[in-house]
């Protein structure tokens, strides 16, 4: 699980940097950050040390990059661009957990009909990490659609509210990481992504 969040929300920032490249934001390629390089994206706390502690502490495992730098100023429609740039990200975990869950369905039944018993549990450990892989991306990509400022779903939302709300909506960024580590803390987050991550997996074909 942790290798799972680790690479993925390296993917997440990429996608972000790569979809703001496309709307004419150069910042994150001028500053290196649309790479596979885990070094240019790596956050102590977000990347590293949040995922160990949910994990040994039995809880869904979520964590962040380091944020890809993003100039809305480059965009034709600041707000509007934001809302793609911020969206790209929890897309990308759900395209992760949606491909995870087709070389599941593939592989199953090759992969169950070996004949040599070390391949089979081979085969039961690969389809696990496939699991684990989907599940992982669904978390973060759920996540990261809560519209708390500075969480990306506070992005999308930020294009969809009138102009004269933003202001006050933006004021609550200053408190947004306290009220995701205070939901954390409640198990809120623990009750209510749970059961949508299930109930995904199960319409995704994992039984």
């Amino acid at each position: 699980m942790f290798a799972s969040v680790f690479g993925s929300v390296i993917l997440h920032e990429i996608a972000h940097g790569w979809v703001a490249e496309r709307l004419g934001d150069p910042t994150a390629r001028m500053m290196g950050r649309i790479t596979l390089n885990p070094m240019a994206h790596v956050d102590l706390f977000g990347t590293i040390l949040l995922p160990l502690i949910l994990a040994v502490t039995r809880q869904p495992v979520l964590g962040w990059a380091k944020p890809v730098p993003v100039n809305a100023a480059y965009f034709r429609d600041p707000l509007r661009g934001m809302m793609w740039v911020g969206a790209a990200g929890p897309l990308t975990n759900f395209a992760l957990a949606l491909a995870a869950a087709v070389l599941f369905r593939v592989l199953t039944v090759p992969l169950l009909l070996l004949p040599v018993m070390p391949f089979v549990f081979l085969a039961e450990i690969l389809l696990g990490l496939l699991v684990v892989v989907a599940a992982s991306n669904l978390y973060l990509g759920l996540f990261n659609l809560i519209p708390i400022p500075p969480l990306d779903g506070s992005r999308i939302l930020m294009g969809l509210l009138p102009r004269e709300w933003l202001p006050a909506y933006l004021s609550l960024e200053r408190y947004g990481i306290l009220i995701v580590f205070l939901l954390l803390y409640a198990g809120l987050l623990h009750r209510v992504l749970d059961p949508v991550v299930h109930t995904a997996l199960l319409l995704l074909g994992f039984r």
